[in-house]
């Protein structure tokens, strides 16, 4: 079981001193869509660069153009990059075969997706790396737990690795842990933390012992 810390409300630098914090307890750094939206590449190329021995996700949710904006990531230090479930199969297809060809990987989003595990079973052919469910802002905000997805996709996806996203903390943790993901998404529950160091620690203990 994986740990991947997320960073989605910072600067390149702000994103930079919490890695710095955390480095020794996370596997994947994610440098978040509203990241790359507002300071681009850069920013997962700054990360990258600083953080060499880190995998680095580029969080673009790439809807089209795919095979571009997965070679682009990738040029900018992307060891991984998303794209959305939703998009057309063409372009789940068209990452898969660029990010093989630079030796990357491709995550995709679940998110807003309905027919979960239909589209779930979908992708996992098309030979993408990781699918996650994922409880985005809004949603979170009126309480939805991307726990119960987890357990709809893991029931047909037989070949990605499975991963979960969304307001994911130290205290909802072990319930998560339990669902046995292979990777486990945080965001504020280490990068809003007073001690991050110490948040990302236990964290890292927790989802280590999950294994």
């Amino acid at each position: 079981m994986e740990l991947q810390l997320a960073l989605d409300l910072v600067n390149i630098e702000e994103a930079k001193q919490v890695v710095a914090e955390v480095q020794e307890y996370v596997d994947i750094v994610e440098i978040g869509t509203p990241v790359i939206k507002i300071w681009g590449l850069q920013a997962v190329k700054a990360v990258k660069d600083a953080f060499p021995h880190l995998q680095v996700l580029a969080d673009m949710k790439t809807m089209d153009a795919a095979a571009y904006e997965v070679a682009k990531a990738a040029e900018h230090g992307a060891d991984i990059v998303t794209i959305l479930a939703a998009a057309e199969d063409v372009s789940i297809k068209g990452a898969v075969e660029e990010a093989k060809k630079l030796g990357k990987k491709i995550l995709v989003d679940m998110i807003a997706v309905k027919n979960l595990e239909e589209r779930a079973k979908q992708v996992d052919e098309m030979g993408v790396d990781y699918i996650c469910v994922h409880a985005g802002y809004d949603l979170q905000a009126v309480g939805k737990n991307p726990l119960d997805d987890l357990k709809r996709i893991k029931a047909v996806v037989k070949n990605a690795k499975t991963a979960i996203a969304g307001g994911i903390k130290l205290e909802t943790l072990p319930e998560v842990i339990k669902a046995e993901p292979d990777l486990v998404i945080v965001g504020g529950g280490i990068a809003n933390q007073t001690d991050k160091k110490a948040a990302a620690e236990k964290i890292n203990k927790l989802v280590k012992q999950g294994l």
